[in-house]
């Protein structure tokens, strides 16, 4: 049994890719259990490379990742494939950046999430209705039949958003991976997605590292960041601390593009 006071998740990770070694050097970073950590950087800092290594999915983009990821106890790059296949899903959720695209337009609503139920779970139809109607509802979709016959085509995007954040909590995991979850996403329903994940994190205690470019969401949402740039992590600790006072020049760039997008939002809402 893993210690509960331990570091949920904690990395030392180096990734290369196929005529683009380092891309990451050593990165390290750790979360707590219940924890929102935001993952910040520049566009091809290596982001979403750190969402796949945990995941162990590099080899899908042609990468290879050296070094340690222990998550609750364990080191995801020495585990079977099977063992991953089980973790996949149930104890760690993925949200991917472009909910049209990550859904089956072919298949209904209701289908693709009971198959995403059936992977890591048995039981009646009655245990699954009842699961179905909780998550729905954690949220805010409806779970009538009628929503549920629907495709992807007849549902909005913030709506599909919803879907996918409903698939990767099903089974209630420890860790939900957000990887630039709002960019798709108009001003308005960023701000209800926000609000769903932190109503997440507060009522299933789910621990969610926020992958994002946007430092506006990542101000309002997380507890603590991480400031990646060229493949390295250059600074960690509390949102505040280091969006206000910090002494390292990029992640002050990045507390000025912030305080910027502040004002500009403030001013455009007037």
């Amino acid at each position: 049994m893993s210690d509960p006071s331990a570091p949920l998740l904690s990395l030392c990770l180096s990734v290369d890719y196929r005529n683009h070694p380092c891309v990451l050097q050593d990165v390290r970073l750790e979360m707590k259990r219940g924890e929102i950590l935001g993952l910040v950087g520049q566009s091809g800092s290596g982001k979403s490379t750190i969402a796949l290594a945990i995941l162990r999915l590099l080899h899908m983009k042609g990468g290879v990742a050296r070094g340690i990821v222990n998550f609750d106890g364990r080191n995801l790059l020495e585990i079977s494939e099977r063992e991953m296949l089980a973790l996949r899903g149930k104890e760690i959720g993925l949200v991917l950046q472009s909910p049209l695209s990550s859904l089956n337009p072919v298949l209904s609503i209701g289908r693709q999430l009971k198959e995403a139920w059936k992977i890591h779970a048995s039981g009646d139809s009655k245990l699954f209705a009842d699961v179905l109607g909780e998550t729905m509802a954690s949220v805010a979709l409806p779970h009538d039949e009628e929503f549920l016959r629907r495709r992807v085509s007849q549902i909005s995007v913030g709506q599909a958003q919803r879907v996918l954040i409903a698939m990767a909590v099903l089974h209630h995991p420890s860790l939900l991976i957000a990887d630039e979850p709002t960019s798709a996403l108009d001003v308005i329903t960023q701000s209800e997605i926000l609000g769903l994940f932190r109503k997440l994190n507060r009522e299933l205690g789910v621990a969610i590292l926020y992958i994002s470019h946007d430092l506006l969401s990542v101000g309002a949402l997380c507890d603590q960041v991480a400031v990646l740039q060229a493949g390295k992590i250059v600074e960690q600790g509390p949102v505040d601390e280091i969006f206000r006072t910090t002494s390292r020049a990029y992640s002050q760039e990045l507390a000025i593009s912030m305080r910027h997008g502040v004002s500009l939002l403030a001013k455009n809402t007037k």
